[in-house]
């Protein structure tokens, strides 16, 4: 597979990287900073002997390059500042989303399309109205960052393996994202046997906090571990056509009683892309809060589009 990444900042390098890694195609890295990309590229071929990988990534300041590309990771974009919300991301984000999704439609409109460019939810439904691509093959990264931070802090708090925990958060990529307490699981257990209710929604209110949580302390840029982690391991199931169910943030046409806008639910991945919006049976007050933040994103795409 080829496998393009546009943007080589910290997110779009180390998701290079990861993926490369995993052995499941050739990688592409692009960014419109000349030597940029080719710069990280040749670095990371020089760690191929060291990490014992025999994986092929080039680097290349030029768009042309991403031509027949299988699946295009989309990244490029400007990093929140602290204090910064995502939502004022918003104009400059959806220019540099625009130009890129253009050049994709063009040169790989088959091509499998995740994108990472915040406002997550606002910019992936901006992708599919300008591209007119596919739903199922155009989606965003999203909720499954969020849910391994809800996982992680999860399992701090109770001094027990992530692995022991299988926590799930739908809904907007930011303020309004809804980590789910009652479909939280440790080992199979329902999470409210293990902790009161006080102490589940101040991790909760953390979870939601978390990103702004890392840009203030970094100062500068925003998280890159975690969210290159989880693009990786969306391309990884893709290619793989593993037939995992990830947290995703999908284009809704009626599920969840939500139509014609995107948002973060879990849905089956595999090989040709988004296979199966799974819909929870939600409170109402639940479905509520999500029918709200979908509006929300719905509203802020069209104003792009106007």
């Amino acid at each position: 597979m080829k496998i393009s990444v546009i943007g080589a900042g910290n997110v779009g390098s180390l998701t290079a990287m990861r993926i490369a890694g995993d052995g499941v195609g050739d990688v592409l890295l692009i960014d419109v900073v000349k030597g940029l990309a080719n710069g990280k590229a040749l670095d990371l071929e020089d760690a191929r002997p060291i990490l014992k990988y025999n994986y092929n990534i080039k680097g290349s300041d030029d768009i042309g390059q991403v031509k027949g590309s299988d699946i295009v990771v989309v990244t490029a974009g400007l990093a929140r500042k602290p204090g910064m919300s995502r939502e004022e991301l918003l104009a400059k984000n959806a220019q540099i989303l625009k130009d890129v999704c253009l050049n994709v439609k063009e040169l790989a409109s088959e091509a499998i399309v995740i994108i990472v460019t915040n406002p997550l939810d606002i910019m992936t439904l901006y992708a599919l109205k300008i591209t007119g691509f596919k739903p199922q093959k155009l989606f965003g990264m999203g909720i499954s960052l969020d849910t391994a931070r809800f996982t992680n802090l999860v399992a701090q708090e109770l001094g027990l393996l992530c692995t022991d925990i299988e926590a799930l958060v739908i809904g907007a990529h930011g303020e309004a994202m809804m980590p789910l307490a009652g479909f939280t699981k440790v080992k199979g257990v329902a999470l409210d046997e293990f902790m009161d209710e006080d102490k589940i929604k101040s991790l909760v209110v953390r979870t939601i906090g978390r990103g702004a949580e890392i840009v203030a302390n970094l100062g500068t840029g925003s998280a890159f571990f975690a969210p290159s982690a989880a693009i990786a391991a969306i391309v990884k199931t893709i290619a793989k056509d593993e037939k995992r169910i990830i947290g995703l943030c999908s284009y809704l046409n009626g599920e969840y009683g939500i139509k014609d806008t995107c948002i973060g639910v879990p849905c089956r991945l595999g090989r040709d892309g988004i296979e199966k919006v799974v819909e929870l049976e939600l409170s109402q007050e639940e479905k509520d809060k999500l029918s709200k933040s979908a509006k929300s994103i719905a509203q802020a795409a069209a104003q792009l589009l106007a």
